[in-house]
């Protein structure tokens, strides 16, 4: 172990903690994944950090060293559901592994979500398609193998190379008519009069989709608390795109979502799920088509969108493929009970 180490909890507002926290993140990151490492930028982080949020409380700690910042790690707890979970995050940089210090802030990290009454621990690592598909060798997962976190849910990294011509989101659209729906779409933050509906199905998104063994239920559905994280978007200066299917009665039927950040200039999708009493339609596909044809025409500079989808999501898989996303990595969403 490092000599002097020392775990410290990182206030948000002090900026040299945080851009020290975030650096040794994003060196960690870029170290597992390469250019396909999806790392929030230094400013989104800190704009996450410093929201006084009612539905999670957000910690980052910092590893201090003989040689200064030499990891940094994070906690998120669940104010309004979820309480028996935290997710967890550790990050070493690869020219300070193997010493110890990664354990040291698991350790540390999760003494604190014990303390705040979590028996479930939650965390990701990620690793590039070229590698095993199980993740054997690579350092997060065998780090995570140690400390008896398990793999709960695998997920494939996508990304889809923009711009996608007009002829084949037309000969897509061919296959998915959505009869008897209503397809509207915005930029920006979700119209008045679809928010609630919008609020329900984006809060049972982690429990419809497959979850594999993952011990979670579903979250907020306050309207309040969804206006609250546009609002960190805003900040973060992330732009939205939405698109929803409405069924007859003016419900809505199924939504997708497409996140464009300022900083990096790419794009990310977000949730996109169909009811279940809508399914087998074809909406998924029709709705993914109308977002991605609404991002190229507000926003034709993006360069590519990424996309994270379970594996077993055998039916999103099929979407994401016709749409021409490829393979860049996978993720583990892990857990472990204490």
């Amino acid at each position: 172990m490092a000599s002097a180490l020392e775990i410290v909890r990182v206030d948000p507002f002090d900026d040299t903690a945080v851009d020290a926290w975030w650096q040794a993140y994003a060196v960690a990151k870029r170290a597992d994944m390469g250019e396909d490492a999806l790392i929030w930028t230094r400013g989104e982080a800190r704009a996450e950090l410093q929201q006084r949020s009612a539905t999670t409380e957000r910690r980052a700690y910092l590893a201090l060293g003989d040689d200064g910042a030499i990891g940094s790690g994070s906690l998120a707890l669940g104010l309004k559901d979820n309480l028996h979970s935290g997710a967890i995050g550790v990050t070493v940089p690869p020219q300070f592994r193997r010493r110890g210090i990664g354990s040291a802030l698991l350790a540390h990290i999760e003494a604190e979500a014990r303390a705040a009454g979590r028996r479930t621990f939650r965390a990701e690592t990620a690793w590039p398609a070229s590698a095993p598909a199980d993740g054997s060798g690579e350092p997060g997962r065998e780090f995570a193998r140690r400390h008896g976190y398990e793999i709960a849910l695998g997920d494939l990294q996508n990304k889809l190379a923009l711009p996608v011509s007009d002829a084949v989101i037309t000969s897509l659209l061919a296959d998915a008519p959505a009869d008897g729906y209503e397809i509207r779409g915005w930029v920006g933050a979700v119209p008045e009069e679809f928010v609630a509906d919008w609020a329900a199905l984006d809060a049972i998104l982690d429990t419809e989709a497959p979850t594999g063994e993952l011990d979670m239920e579903a979250s907020s559905a306050d309207v309040d608390d969804h206006r609250a994280d546009e609002e960190l978007q805003r900040r973060q200066g992330r732009t939205s795109f939405g698109v929803v299917a409405l069924a007859s009665d003016g419900r809505i039927a199924a939504y997708t979502q497409i996140v464009v950040s300022s900083d990096d200039g790419n794009a990310y999708q977000w949730g996109t799920l169909v009811r279940r009493e809508d399914r087998a339609n074809r909406l998924g596909l029709r709705i993914k088509l109308e977002n991605l044809r609404m991002l190229q025409q507000h926003s034709p500079d993006t360069p590519r969108i990424y996309t994270y989808n379970a594996e077993s999501n055998r039916h999103m898989l099929a979407v994401n493929t016709r749409l021409g996303f490829v393979a860049t990595g996978r993720l583990a969403e892990l857990q472990k009970r204490v």
